[in-house]
């Protein structure tokens, strides 16, 4: 059973590097190549503002529930009707909330209408993952990692006919990338439906409020967290379209998402992180064990893999963002050109906060595990109040630049409060020798990304070039020994065993 759960949780592992760095990168960034800039900033200001306030559907039941089955594997039947029916109300408190802010912000029928599909998308996703929640409570291992990816399987496929199949003789719509999406999440919700239900027997919805206010009080603390965190990591698109005029705010809007895409696809690698450490940080701490060690290598591995990226990826922006968006039919080479040099600058500034955010899967997670949720919620409402002024007070003037600025400071400034937190309540310490190992570093990719670029090579080789001796200098500088790595590999995998057992031993009791 140790071992099944081990290779189910590496294939999971597999399938969402496999999977949704396509998706992003693929699927995603066609339709914005072929709708334009305009109807996909469009879709993406009502997508993050839905995003926002995803919180509202769960509030901690998935993680409770999760929990729940695995140690009382008998309580499905039982508990199944109360907490399905505690998700529907829950969903029509989020539509509540999400149309009445909509029309309370000023949202036309257009917008209203594409929030309503977004609304039902966000709702769908919601469900389909407390239903994994039941399934991987009761490990069913190898089932819940094909649902994990199933929706997106399915956005692929459909997306594939819509793009490239030559079935469809019109070029795709927004609208029909959304409602591809609706389709998959249906698909998917059904199909994990049925297999809860195979478990469960016949059902009856019921409604049991001190239950639904006992999730809810151990569950608050954490959904704030979430809901500060959501608003200051997705709030751009959104104030882009509100604060720009008519037109423009969606084209800005879209310009912003051609950025950000890259940065959510590296984000996509980093949260691998947390969701690694978070049980093996718990464990140490229960145990009174020092995590010293443990943070500094995993630290290590992330900072130099994310300045590494961010700074490859603004030495050569403009050739990246070239071969991704690349000249469109009837664009001249002096709008591409323009088009490609606005979204740069952007594009610039946001991978420069990669390095800040993949710092904060680091020590965000070591605060959650150790229970700092007050201080960490603190952090968060600081980062709304920064990011919110410096919004209000940038995008006016510099647009999706301005807005990526304040993305950068909000990154930054959380990444350092978290740090610093962190080192001060777990005592870390990681020593001179290493900052001064890591400032060499930094300064070694700088130096060798812009000389590679001065090289009269295809500048793929010039990247190829920058990112080896990044490596190599990792190693030469000693801030990560090979030796290092392997023993933290096995303490990861020594730890995804133990928990399998303890799930096991709870199954079975």
């Amino acid at each position: 059973m140790q071992q099944r759960f081990v290779k189910n949780l590496a294939f999971l592992l597999f399938l969402n590097l496999l999977i949704k760095p396509f998706w992003i990168l693929g699927v995603d960034r066609t339709v914005q190549n072929q709708v334009g800039d305009v109807s996909y900033g469009f879709f993406l200001s009502m997508y993050s503002f839905s995003l926002v306030f995803f919180i509202l559907l769960d509030i901690g039941i998935t993680n409770y529930n999760n929990r729940n089955i695995a140690q009382n594997n008998q309580l499905l039947a039982k508990h199944f009707a109360g907490i399905a029916t505690m998700k529907l109300i829950l969903g029509l408190l989020y539509s509540i909330t999400i149309f009445l802010i909509g029309f309370l912000i000023g949202y036309n029928a257009e917008q209203l209408n594409m929030l309503a599909w977004l609304v039902l998308n966000q709702f769908l996703l919601s469900f389909l993952l407390y239903l994994r929640s039941n399934i991987s409570g009761l490990l069913l291992f190898k089932t819940d990692s094909f649902l994990s990816v199933l929706d997106r399987l399915l956005m692929i496929v459909l997306c594939s006919l819509l793009l490239w199949s030559g079935w469809v003789a019109s070029p795709i719509k927004i609208s029909w990338f959304v409602y591809a999406q609706v389709v998959s999440y249906v698909i998917t919700t059904f199909v994990a439906l049925f297999i809860v239900l195979k478990h469960t027997g016949k059902v009856k919805l019921t409604f049991n409020l001190p239950f639904s206010l006992m999730i809810f009080k151990k569950s608050l603390p954490f959904a704030l967290l979430v809901l500060l965190m959501s608003l200051y990591n997705r709030l751009e698109p959104v104030l882009l379209e509100r604060l720009l005029p008519e037109g423009i705010g969606y084209h800005q809007t879209g310009i912003y998402g051609r950025a950000f895409r890259l940065l959510d696809a590296g984000n996509n690698i980093s949260l691998l992180f947390a969701v690694l450490l978070l049980p093996i940080f718990s464990t140490l701490i229960k145990r009174g064990e020092s995590v010293n060690n443990l943070v500094k290598l995993s630290f290590t591995i992330i900072i130099t893999m994310s300045i590494t990226v961010a700074i490859i990826s603004i030495a050569f922006s403009e050739q990246i963002l070239g071969l991704l968006y690349p000249q469109q039919l009837n664009e001249t080479l002096f709008v591409f050109t323009q088009r490609i040099s606005d979204s740069s600058s952007v594009f610039c500034m946001l991978m420069g906060s990669f390095v800040a955010i993949s710092s904060t899967y680091i020590f965000g997670t070591l605060l959650t595990a150790n229970g700092n949720l007050r201080q960490l919620n603190i952090s968060a409402l600081a980062g709304v109040v920064l990011n919110v002024t410096v919004n209000f007070i940038l995008i006016p003037y510099y647009e999706a630049f301005g807005a990526s600025i304040a993305s950068f400071s909000v990154q930054t400034l959380t990444a350092i409060i978290q740090f610093i937190l962190a080192v001060k309540i777990m005592k870390l310490r990681f020593g001179n020798s290493f900052w001064l190992r890591l400032a060499a570093f930094f300064s070694v990719v700088v130096i060798g990304a812009y000389s590679a670029r001065n090289i009269q090579i295809d500048w793929f080789l010039q990247l190829t070039m920058a990112f080896i001796l990044s490596i190599v200098s990792v190693f030469a500088l000693k801030l990560i020994r090979i030796n290092d790595v392997t023993a933290m590999i096995r303490e990861i995998v020594k730890n995804m065993r133990k928990q399998a057992s303890q799930e096991v031993n709870n199954l079975s009791t």
